[in-house]
């Protein structure tokens, strides 16, 4: 068993390689919170909705230096690799095409035995959430070493680059809508167009450009944020925004004139 960390700054830390053994990692279940309504006079409750708290995962680790002066600076360099003023992320080898964006939970005391220590390090995922290493627009193939078996990918069938005013956009998440609010998305947009519109049939969410644009031309829905060739078109929208539902969604464009491709690229969320 062995964890990668990868720090923001795209610095990885094998942790075998520099004398770190896990042990154990231990991800606990989902916390799911329902909120509840209690009406006067009525029986039971009202059920508001459920959303997915922060998850917990536990680190167990052994760590050898070479001696007993070289034990206080492996320990030093591990209290920098699990450094906690920015997220990072946590890579479980067993499960190498997701990892968990997290920071350190607790105060962690190695115990040192001569040129031994062990320690137990908690990491809280505020998502709630693992996310794919791989985005829809990286090769959807097992031997780009991106995915895993068990991420519910279809990979012989997924597109997320299209040229037809009607396709369908897959989102393997595990119950997740993708929300540009809260998790990345973008969608891209190249060719010409007259007051175009991206309609998701599925959930009925449409964004619309009251606008115009050429060949060569780049709409991008980046976020909450809408660009042409990187300058913001906002004003000139409907002010919505695209969410994709778990499962397969159906896509309809009007507004295109002529030959054009539209892009999607997204992360997978699996529990």
């Amino acid at each position: 068993m062995n964890l990668t960390v990868i720090r923001k700054d795209g610095t990885i830390y094998d942790l075998s390689n520099l004398g770190i053994k896990t042990l154990d990692f231990i991800v606990s279940s989902p916390e799911y919170r329902t909120q509840y309504e209690e009406i006067d006079g009525a029986d039971g409750v009202i059920d508001l909705g459920t959303t997915i708290g922060a998850r917990i995962l536990t680190g167990k680790f052994q760590f050898t230096a070479h001696d007993l002066l070289d034990y206080p600076l492996l320990r030093n360099e591990i209290f920098r690799i699990f450094s906690s003023k920015e997220s990072f992320y946590l890579i479980d080898e067993r499960e190498s095409g997701k990892r968990w964006e997290v920071k350190c939970n607790t105060v962690f005391k190695p115990e040192q035995i001569l040129h031994y220590g062990f320690f137990d390090l908690d990491f809280i995922c505020g998502k709630g959430y693992a996310e794919s290493i791989g985005t829809t627009l990286d090769p959807l193939t097992f031997d780009s070493e991106l995915w895993q078996t068990g991420q519910g990918l279809t990979l012989d069938e997924t597109m997320y680059t299209h040229s037809t005013s009607t396709f369908q956009i897959y989102n393997a998440a595990d119950g997740v809508t993708i929300d540009p609010r809260t998790i990345p998305l973008t969608i891209a947009f190249q060719g010409a167009s007259t007051n175009l519109k991206i309609k998701n049939v599925t959930n009925g969410d449409e964004w619309a450009y009251t606008g115009t644009s050429n060949i060569g031309d780049e709409i991008k829905l980046d976020g909450i944020r809408s660009t042409k060739n990187g300058l913001t078109i906002f004003r000139n929208t409907n002010h919505k925004i695209i969410t994709l539902a778990p499962g397969y969604n159906d896509f309809q464009l009007t507004g295109t004139s002529g030959s054009f491709t539209i892009s999607f690229a997204f992360r997978f969320y699996t529990l």
